[in-house]
């Protein structure tokens, strides 16, 4: 009995199944079959991985440039400060660099303190009327100071502790200051009027890696400055100290001994602050910004994507239809189409990981950087670009596996 309801029934028929072979053929061969509109659909993702990889690229690179600027400027500064105590008298001895330079460490040293955020009247022309006058900031500095700036001397010369001994009436000139005064060279003794009084220019400096306000300065001799104007108020003095790389921390701990064995709570040494705030805020705002570009490209390619695979939708609706017809399942066309366009995009993030990689390096060659290239940026890339064309597909192959077959052999 059983055996005869069998064979009444008929042979049992196996359910369709489209092995995962078939999938991947019937999607590369959907890609081949068209390469021109395959290439330009891909390029949306190929510009937004290239985009993706490069931005995290150069931004890795570009910081850990700017760390490393960075640190060598800041791990080799120290400042000393003039603590408020009551005493009104100058908190630097008069031999200050000579004191500081014992201290192992110490590349350079210079005493400093300005005129004021007001600076004073300056002119290129003596008795020269008000509209001719500049105001501009005066710094009094000892002679170790330039040294301490990693200024360069473009034209001339620096002064000397003679000058500053004698209390000569000199000056140098910041690059910025010298050409709003009209001074591009010193062929010709020149000199310059600071509120009436003559000051010859002995040099102008350029090209300082600290504290670049002072491009914008007059600097003459500590000691003419107090003769002319009087001492600095209290706490305005400072010393800026150039140390060794890594000596940094023992200067500041020995500075104000070595300075006032005598008071050395008078003055109070600032260490180098540590880089890691400021390469994390360069990294974070490099990155949140270019990123935001890599999204939108990537978003672009999707609907890219998206709309190229809807098109081929349409124009293979007699397809879709003899395939269903022959067996085919709904879920067989979804996953054919969702394979066409995972395939788009894994193939336009390869290109563009791959241009993401070249540009990186390239740009690191031409600035002469070393190229920072995380394999947590890299690897995934690809995947990223699948995953984008797999999120663009869904709705194409939806519209694919609800089409009839009836209806589409009918078109």
């Amino acid at each position: 009995m059983t055996a005869r309801r069998r064979n009444a029934a008929g042979p049992v028929e196996k359910p369709t199944r489209l092995s995962f072979s078939d999938v991947i053929m019937e999607a590369v061969d959907a890609v081949l079959s068209r390469p021109t509109r395959a290439a330009l659909t891909s390029l949306g993702t190929l510009l937004g991985v290239a985009a993706f990889v490069s931005v995290l690229g150069l931004t890795a690179t570009a910081s850990g440039q700017i760390s490393a600027s960075f640190t060598r400027l800041e791990a080799t500064q120290v400042i000393v400060e003039d603590q408020v105590t009551g005493d009104d008298s100058l908190a630097f001895p008069a031999d200050a660099e000579q004191r500081i330079a014992h201290v192992n460490g110490v590349r350079a040293a210079g005493v400093f303190w300005d005129s004021g955020a007001g600076g004073r009247q300056v002119s290129a022309r003596p008795a020269a009327r008000a509209d001719e006058q500049q105001q501009i900031r005066v710094v009094a500095a000892s002679p170790g100071m330039l040294s301490a700036l990693h200024a360069s001397i473009s034209t001339g010369r620096s002064f000397d502790d003679f000058s500053r001994r004698t209390r000569q009436q000199v000056c140098l000139l910041g690059a910025t200051a010298a050409k709003e005064l009209g001074i591009t060279d010193l062929t010709h003794d020149r000199a310059i009027f600071i509120e009436g009084r003559a000051f010859v220019v002995m040099g102008i400096f350029d090209n300082v890696d600290r504290m670049p306000e002072t491009l914008l300065s007059v600097v003459v001799p500590d000691a003419t400055y107090t003769a002319l104007w009087g001492p600095p108020r209290p706490a305005e003095a400072r010393m800026l100290i150039d140390t060794r790389l890594g000596a940094a921390a023992v200067v500041a701990s020995q500075a104000a001994v070595a300075l006032r064995p005598d008071n050395p709570s008078r003055l109070h040494a600032l260490p180098p602050l540590s880089p890691t705030q400021l390469k994390s805020q360069v990294n974070d705002q490099l990155q949140g910004l270019f990123l935001v570009l890599a999204a939108i490209c990537l978003a672009i390619g999707a609907v890219g994507i998206a709309n190229t695979t809807l098109v081929a939708v349409l124009e293979r609706v007699g397809e879709i239809g003899l395939r269903r017809a022959l067996g085919g399942r709904r879920h067989h066309v979804a996953l054919q189409f969702l394979t066409e366009s995972a395939t788009l995009g894994l193939l336009g993030a390869m290109a563009g990981t791959s241009i993401g990689i070249a540009a990186v390096i390239s740009v690191a060659w031409v600035k002469d950087w070393t190229p920072l290239l995380a394999p947590e940026t890299v690897l995934p890339a690809p995947l990223v670009g699948a995953i984008t064309g797999l999120v663009a597909g869904l709705y194409p192959a939806w519209r694919a596996s609800r089409i009839e077959p009836a209806e589409a052999l009918r078109r």
